[in-house]
């Protein structure tokens, strides 16, 4: 599992480099000042810090990203399941569903989910 970690902030952040890209280093530094407030300091900060731990890459000032955001939040999810319930799937449902009722259709989701991780 590769250690792909971001605060909240740098999330957000990630965010708008996913929703935008690619993305020149100036548009960026744009977006971060209307969305965050930030300097463009602040923006080149973060984003050598991003591309230090492998999500995006700044090459010639265009701005893309090395991992998906779908990818990224998938290791987040099995890194929390590993870490706060031993690996176990049902264990975290079970946390997940005790002060939450799931929906007909999350439930509907979930079991065809599963029928189709039975079906490869």
């Amino acid at each position: 599992m590769n250690d792909y970690q971001m605060g909240a902030i740098e999330s957000r952040f990630a965010d708008i480099i996913w929703e935008n890209e690619p993305v020149s280093s100036t548009e960026l530094a744009k977006r971060s000042e209307e969305l965050l407030k930030w300097k463009k300091s602040t923006t080149y900060t973060v984003l050598k810090r991003l591309c230090d731990k492998g999500i995006f890459q700044n090459n010639k000032g265009t701005v893309t990203s090395l991992i998906s955001r779908k990818e990224f939040y998938s290791v987040q999810s099995e890194r929390f399941v590993a870490e706060t319930f031993s690996g176990s799937l049902p264990a975290f449902l079970t946390a997940f569903t005790a002060r939450k009722n799931l929906s007909p259709e999350e439930v509907a989701h979930l079991k065809k989910m599963v029928a189709e991780y039975e079906e490869d």
